[in-house]
């Protein structure tokens, strides 16, 4: 059969017919106008524990194969980000490993790797400022070892330490310095990560911009770009042009990136997304066509897959995790849907029910019969096996 009655979330179930051919998945090179890199997930070994505050423990071969299909598409691959579950059940000597493993993977192939670097290996209950950059300096070596290029990520640690703008700046200060090379800040809104709110010292992100710019500004040869995720685009536009030339603005809103990786007279912004690893074949077809002008075939492409984004990234945002890793097993990247920390459960079945009809409307199933199959595996679980 080639229908599934999917659940609508008001107690009713509805006919859903696969619309779309499979998605075109073939090797592309990287985008030439664009620098992109897809933030990955990673995937659970379902042989051994993963339960919520247990040590994480990956499969790691699918965890890697999933990079290689990213660099694959002509993506750089951002990881041991906020997609691969850190703070959300991604233990610190696991970050670790993945870092390590990443780092030898891309410098197999010449790929392009970003690496989060944070603080979640610090203790809260014995935390100062000083032991903030201690940690993030830790991390920071880690990455230069790899190979990676390092992502300054947001610190919850920071966030509740900090008494105020000042103490971001001499943080931040110091960890550019000890860069051994240019790296990419992180900004994270509140929405992502409810303990980062007042980030940078400020309530409100748009009193942060100008004073965010003008740390860029004062470290230029030591920052690569900043990776904005406040999903708020006249934000990221009023943030960008206001960057040094040669700092790029990565995009890391997944409601807004078809008309910001797009741009205006005034620029564009790059992207780091983890709504591309959902969508690689679509996201790296639509920046060949920017490359070579057809921006009309750009949003025919890309356009079509912002309601999935939207759907994945909805309330509670942090949870979008689970969808990411929904369409990969969907789509053949990994054996089973399950998730570091157990959270496969975190998204309900109608909102897994939609991801799927949205990933069929926006082209992104690269075998929708596989992923018709595997969500009736997953329905029949559930006792809707109707």
């Amino acid at each position: 059969m080639n229908t599934l009655l999917l659940p609508e979330g008001d107690g009713s179930l509805a006919p859903f017919t696969p619309s779309g051919a499979p998605a075109d998945a073939s090797p592309l090179p990287p985008a030439r106008t664009r620098t992109a890199y897809a933030a990955a997930h990673v995937v659970a070994d379902p042989l051994r524990p993963n339960a919520p505050g247990a040590p994480a423990h990956l499969d790691w071969d699918a965890t890697l194969a999933f990079r290689h299909h990213l660099w694959d598409q002509g993506l750089g691959v951002a990881d041991a980000m906020d997609t691969a579950q850190r703070g959300m059940g991604l233990d610190p000597a696991t970050v670790a490993e993945l870092v390590r493993r990443s780092g030898a993977e891309a410098a197999s192939r010449g790929a392009a790797l970003a690496c989060g670097v944070g603080t979640d290996a610090l203790e809260p209950a014995h935390a100062d400022l000083e032991s903030v950059v201690t940690a993030y300096g830790d991390q920071l070596d880690l990455v230069h070892k790899a190979g990676a290029a390092p992502v300054l990520m947001a610190s919850r640690a920071l966030a509740a330490l900090a008494a105020g703008p000042d103490d971001y700046t001499r943080v931040y200060s110091r960890l550019l310095h000890r860069a051994q090379g240019p790296v990419i800040l992180h900004w994270l809104g509140a929405v992502f990560d409810p303990a980062l709110a007042g980030y940078w010292g400020y309530t409100d992100p748009a009193d942060a911009i100008e004073p965010v710019a003008a740390l860029i500004a004062d470290h230029a040869d030591r920052v690569d770009g900043i990776k904005v995720s406040l999903l708020d685009a006249s934000l990221e536009v009023r943030l960008r042009r206001l960057l040094p030339p040669g700092v790029r603005l990565y995009t890391g809103d997944d409601f807004h990136y078809p008309d910001l990786i797009l741009g205006d007279e005034h620029g564009h912004s790059d992207a780091l997304l983890g709504v591309f690893a959902a969508i690689a074949p679509a996201a790296a077809r639509a920046l060949a066509a920017l490359d070579a002008g057809d921006t009309d075939r750009y949003r025919a492409l890309l356009e079509p897959t912002v309601p999935l984004a939207r759907h994945l990234f909805s309330v509670p945002t942090p949870h979008y995790k689970t969808g990411i890793a929904f369409l990969a097993w969907l789509n053949g990247h990994q054996n089973g849907f399950h998730m570091v920390g157990g959270m496969q459960a975190a998204r309900d079945l109608p909102h897994l029910a939609r991801t799927l009809r949205l990933a069929d409307a926006a082209g992104v199933l690269t075998d929708p019969d596989l992923a018709l199959e595997r969500t009736r595996s997953l329905l029949r679980v559930a006792g809707v096996d109707r």
